[in-house]
């Protein structure tokens, strides 16, 4: 980084990636701001930079000085130790700015010595507080999974012939003949916890009434008039719960039943064709129970416009994964468990992050938007005016 770089930088301002210190003498106050932009995304510390984006600057003895201090912060002061980059940048007066690069951490939480976790918001940084935040950290750095939280839920509230299917047609086992079987088994299968109690996971796949248990985990439908979310007027509206196959294949239906049927060029009496592939809604739904953050207590919601299909999901794109990665089939595991038992047929799940994909080829007019802010996820799908609609009999055939 040059100093033309430096003092691009600089007039941007402070937030969430960019502090700036005019000096620094205390190792604790900084291993506290390097801890918050490493739980955080990363971030860049200009020292010799005031708060009002002059830069002063900092002489040679400062500068030894401070990248030693800086050394014994990353190094000493914060748990896990930090490898970060420093940069020593001259400006115009012969004095010098250090650029600190705190990379976003892979051994999340970070922890100052005094045991506080941080996290940047805008450009201050703030204690984590809540259960909450303390499990998002958890799971960024993969060492903690929302579906395996426990619920209150005990084994009798398994939808037992869907259980014993599931067993017989996957497996070929016998449904367990004692309660203390079936808890190991259970157990075993990562459904159940060391406390004999469902899992998120066991409840959102076997549990006979899921909404009874975790009744935020749904997914609302609305189909409204127009192209406009209406605060009263509706076509069609309804909620779908139940374990995860059931919700899914709901939801699907609501869907199909509001989508136009075209001739494509069938004789009269054949039957017509949906708009828009089935195929395209499989992977967008299944994307979206598997996928969304369980963390956040919120439906999926499902909007039905004239001229889109939205469906929303709690939580942003985890991680490092952008709109343009999960356009090209990168993804990541946010729900271990659930995607294991999907993937053995209790969805139309073929492979991991593949589903976007093979939606786009099917349908290329979809949007994708991740609302970091919002926490929420939306893929949107495009409608053709009804006289554009161009699906062919060949086409119908792959559906």
């Amino acid at each position: 980084m040059n100093r033309f770089d430096v003092l691009s930088q600089i007039a941007l301002g402070e937030d969430s990636t960019r502090q700036f210190k005019v000096n620094v003498r205390n190792s604790t106050s900084l291993a506290a701001e390097m801890a918050a932009f490493a739980n955080s995304n990363g971030g860049t510390i200009f020292i010799g930079v005031a708060d009002d984006g002059t830069a002063p600057g900092l002489g040679r003895e400062d500068v030894s000085r401070i990248n030693q201090l800086i050394s014994n912060a990353a190094s000493q002061s914060v748990r896990s130790p930090l490898t970060v980059q420093t940069e020593n940048v001259a400006l115009d007066n012969d004095r010098l700015v250090i650029v600190l690069t705190v990379p976003n951490g892979i051994d999340k939480p970070y922890f100052d010595k005094n045991g506080v976790i941080w996290l940047k918001t805008g450009s201050d940084k703030r204690r984590v507080n809540s259960k909450e935040e303390l499990r998002r950290l958890f799971q960024f750095s993969a060492q903690f999974y929302a579906n395996e939280l426990p619920t209150k839920a005990g084994i009798d509230k398994l939808d037992k012939l869907r259980f014993r299917d599931f067993l017989r047609d996957v497996y070929n086992w016998e449904y367990p003949d004692s309660a203390g079987e079936m808890t190991r088994l259970l157990q075993n299968m990562n459904l159940a916890t060391e406390d004999g109690h469902l899992n998120l996971a066991g409840v959102l796949l076997f549990a006979e009434r899921p909404e009874w248990i975790a009744p935020q985990f749904v997914v609302k439908a609305i189909r409204y008039p127009g192209n406009e979310i209406h605060a009263t007027d509706y076509v069609d509206t309804e909620v779908f719960d139940g374990p995860l196959p059931k919700s899914f294949d709901d939801a699907l239906a609501f869907v199909m039943r509001n989508l136009h049927k075209v001739q494509a060029g069938r004789g009269v009496n054949a039957p017509g064709v949906p708009e828009i592939p089935p195929s395209v809604f499989e992977e967008l739904l299944v994307n979206a129970l598997v996928h969304r953050d369980y963390l956040v207590s919120a439906p999926i919601r499902l909007f039905i416009f004239d001229n889109r299909i939205e469906i929303i999901s709690p939580g942003h794109l985890p991680n490092n994964l952008t709109v343009e990665k999960i356009r090209t089939g990168n993804s990541n595991i946010r729900n271990p468990i659930l995607i294991s038992y999907v993937a053995k047929g209790l969805l139309p799940y073929h492979g991991l992050g593949s589903g976007i994909k093979r939606a786009l080829e099917v349908w290329p007019q979809i949007d994708f938007v991740d609302d970091r802010d919002g926490c929420l996820f939306t893929a949107t799908v495009h409608r053709k005016p009804l006289r554009l609609a161009d699906v062919s009999p060949q086409s119908s055939a792959k559906i």
